[in-house]
């Protein structure tokens, strides 16, 4: 079961997505500054750096974006020069281009953009100039992914791109094809504003954090979707009488005069979630200490003495962990490189299933993550995509005395 909570205040919006009443993601926006990931711009080259294989691409925020070689080669890897060529090749200080956002601006760089366009709809995801075919590995039945790789040939345009999502399982044909007629408007009209324009111009903002979030989460199994702001309500509403009307009838006021995410206990979930030493149910704990491209995350079996023997304890302390850890990065939206310290374990058996543990409850994450696997120190390692800034830098911020170091001064 699903519930889809959307709390608004005049600073922020913030949206919480249940799954069996444990909170399972986490999504905050500033009521001011939207999100920059998925815009399109029409931007100039500043500078173009060999030695980077990069480009520095003006597209009229405070700093510019950058531009790396492979985002800048053809999107269909089949069509890309055997040999990369230098990106001094391919652009030229002054030059014109219409580029998409791909990764905000985080610390003191710039944002990460790409000519490797794409454009998320309900069913789909459009890349005007892929030309390939792309099923959701979450769709696991083979006739229905022959179905719809059939469907998705038939339908899309020369040198058109069109990755079928999860959502799309057993959708027709019409609802496909009319999400897909959505998209290539928007990127006609995003063309036809870039002829008009001169650089550095926004082309196409991508849906705000509600429209995204109802497009992206909502599906049959939703049970509902309370929000606390009439206006955010109307606008949920208005995404689901066009994309979903048979879904309409689950969104709902919320009138309490307890706030919305105290009366429905997520305030006390985030409170745990994001608190450096996380507790697991059988009693054992998670330490987590984050940097800005690295997380090291420690496990350890605390009051958690198991019935059977050491290496009987260990593991189920390490599967309990797998999974908790699994959903924390999802809730957290980590991003870059994490490495877990999992208790040492004898058995081979054991660190095969502890990874499979993590693997499959990775899989309902949206973000791409991958486990990498085991080194030689007895550590699992995970990468995971980062787009955006970690939700933890909405809520918290480093301590100016300390500087995030944490210690008291005996001095």
């Amino acid at each position: 079961m699903k519930q889809l909570f959307v709390h608004c205040t005049r600073e922020w919006t913030q949206l919480a997505l249940l799954e069996d009443g444990r909170l399972a993601e986490l999504s905050v926006e500033k009521t001011e500054a939207a999100s920059l990931v998925g815009n399109l711009y029409k931007g100039r080259v500043v500078n173009v750096l060999p030695g980077m294989q990069a480009a520095f691409v003006d597209i009229g925020l405070s700093r510019n974006a950058f531009l790396y070689v492979d985002d800048a080669l053809h999107h269909h890897l089949e069509k890309q020069p055997k040999d990369k060529p230098s990106i001094s090749e391919l652009l030229s200080p002054g030059d014109e281009l219409i580029v998409q956002v791909m990764k905000e601006p985080l610390g003191g760089k710039g944002a990460r953009v790409t000519t490797h366009y794409s454009l998320p709809g309900r069913w789909l995801v459009y890349m005007p100039d892929a030309d390939y075919v792309g099923i959701s590995k979450k769709i696991e039945a083979e006739a229905e992914r022959t179905r719809l790789r059939a469907l998705a040939e038939e339908i899309r345009g020369p040198e058109e791109g069109i990755i079928l999502r999860t959502n799309a399982e057993g959708m027709s044909r019409e609802a496909i094809l009319s999400d897909l007629q959505s998209l290539r408007r928007t990127w006609e009209e995003a063309l036809k504003r870039g002829e008009a324009v001169r650089a550095p111009a926004e082309l196409h903002r991508d849906s705000g954090l509600v429209q995204r979030m109802v497009r992206d989460i909502v599906t049959p199994d939703t049970e509902e979707l309370i929000f606390d702001d009439e206006a955010r309500l109307e606008e949920g509403r208005a995404y689901l009488r066009a994309a979903a009307p048979e879904l309409v009838g689950r969104v709902r006021l919320h009138r309490d005069s307890v706030p919305l995410f105290e009366r429905f206990g997520i305030k006390e979930q985030i409170d745990r979630a994001f608190h450096p030493r996380v507790r697991l149910a059988s009693g054992g704990y998670l330490v987590w200490d984050q940097t800005e491209a690295l997380t090291v995350i420690d496990v350890n079996t605390g009051k958690y003495t198991g019935s059977v023997d050491l290496e009987e304890t260990v593991f189920r302390t390490n599967l309990e962990a797998a999974e908790e850890i699994a959903r924390l990065l999802r809730l957290r939206d980590v991003g870059g490189i994490i490495i877990v310290d999992f208790i040492d374990m004898e058995k081979e058996e054991h660190r095969t299933l502890v990874e499979q543990k993590l693997e499959a409850t990775m899989k309902r994450d949206r973000t791409k993550c991958q486990v990498v696997g085991w080194t030689r120190l007895g550590l699992l390692e995970i990468t995971r995509k980062k787009a955006r800034e970690s939700v933890s830098s909405f809520f918290w911020e480093t301590c100016p005395t300390c500087k995030g170091r944490g210690k008291i001064s005996l001095r």
